[in-house]
């Protein structure tokens, strides 16, 4: 068993360093054991435990012990200035190795460091308990990552008048054409986008007909209701298989109103600590869901996660955390499936899945809606649409 460290983490970039050398353009034949990160091109071995995991996704300037600073800050500010001229260069380092653009001994100097920085958060940082969850999402955030988008601005240009549009396209133009997801950005382990990548999670959708499939269409999930139905699972209540919304309004509020109504009067209802709504409170008891999963200081969902919150934000962590941490387990299996397809997963948006889809490959459907809908907390009632881009998609049975 060996520590190594990777060079680059795109597919086509093989290099290892090991060993106290260099091997590129194939795996060694060592069983790999610990590195700091995931690469694509170690998707196939199991057995490799990833520090930057141990961490929480803490960068190697944020994980670096104060012994090892000053053997650090020089290499990572080398680091920096690379980083700086290719940018200055207008360099995409996406279509280049990173070995291929700096000196091999920076190569050496820099992984040297790298496995001292590793072996330090192995000895001092416990395995998390949900690891094994996190070197999946791992791989299925950084297919994504690599898969390009297939952005079209032409349709926007009839409305360069106007400022919004005008400033969208500006950004749009700056960043690279991909989604980087980040699986630490929140506390309750929602997905959040870092620096530079394409704002898949808040851009307007005005503007989302931008995205074009690289297949044949995109083909989106959607759970309905979902924190709701959370909320109903946990509280051992079975999943009424209709629209939860509809099914509020006549079950919890006797038919007086509209769906839309209902809606807004169950969220205004549920996150608000002070707000008092006896019909909500019948069918929804936020008091007994804190008192399961909130110790007074902390938040311990069934997804072992541990989360710090006073009371206002309690309930919103207990649900929002463990529909994260759901739908994302429901996403891996999806990319699980899709594995040596030409469908892949093009975005995740925090309650739906959206698929780059092949029509050759419709034979899948039905089971992707299936592992979907069949969750450790019940069966989640889901809705597809379809359509030839992000902007116009409609409403479609599976």
């Amino acid at each position: 068993m060996a520590l190594f460290q990777t060079i680059d983490d795109k597919s086509e970039c093989i290099a290892v360093y090991i060993n106290n050398k260099l091997v590129f353009n194939k795996i060694p034949k060592t069983n790999l054991s610990t590195t700091w990160d995931y690469s694509v091109f170690l998707k196939d071995i199991e057995e490799v435990e990833y520090a930057k995991l141990f961490c929480e996704g803490k960068s190697l300037d944020q994980a670096c012990p104060k012994h090892l600073e000053t053997e650090w800050l020089p290499v990572f500010n080398k680091l920096k200035a690379f980083y700086r001229s290719a940018r200055e260069a207008q360099l995409d380092l996406n279509k280049y190795c990173f070995y291929e653009l700096i000196p091999e001994h920076f190569i050496i100097e820099y992984c040297v460091i790298k496995n001292k920085i590793t072996n330090y958060i192995f000895k001092n940082y416990k395995r998390p308990v949900n690891y094994n969850f996190l070197v999946s999402l791992t791989k299925l955030v950084t297919d994504i990552k690599y898969k390009k988008l297939n952005i079209d601005l032409s349709e926007l240009k009839t409305q360069r008048h106007k400022l919004e549009v005008r400033n969208f396209i500006q950004k749009i133009n700056k960043i690279e054409p991909h989604i980087k997801y980040n699986i630490f950005g929140t506390k309750t382990g929602r997905l959040s986008t870092i620096k530079n990548s394409f704002p898949a999670l808040t851009m307007n959708k005005n503007y989302r007909s931008v995205l074009k499939p690289q297949n044949d269409l995109f083909i989106e999930f959607d759970y309905n209701a979902a924190e709701l139905r959370v909320m109903l699972a946990l509280l051992d209540k079975e999943q009424p298989q209709e629209d939860l919304h509809e099914w509020n309004l006549k079950h919890v509020y006797r038919g007086v109103g509209t769906r839309e109504k209902a809606k807004k009067r169950i969220f205004a209802w549920l996150y608000n600590p002070e707000s008092k709504d006896y019909l909500s409170s019948r069918s929804y008891d936020r008091d007994l869901l804190l008192q399961k999963y909130w110790d007074g200081t902390h938040v311990r969902t069934i997804y072992d996660r541990k989360i710090e919150a006073d009371k206002h934000h309690a309930l919103n962590y207990i649900i929002q955390s463990t529909f994260a941490d759901l739908f994302l387990r429901q996403a891996i299996k999806v990319h699980e499936l899709l594995k040596n397809k030409k469908s892949f997963i093009s975005l995740l948006i925090h309650d739906s899945l959206v698929i780059d889809f092949s029509e050759s490959e419709k034979n899948i459907l039905p089971e992707l809606k299936k592992i979907l809908m069949d969750t450790k907390l019940g069966k989640f009632k889901i809705s597809s649409s379809a359509g030839k881009d992000f902007g116009s998609m409609e409403r479609f049975n599976i």
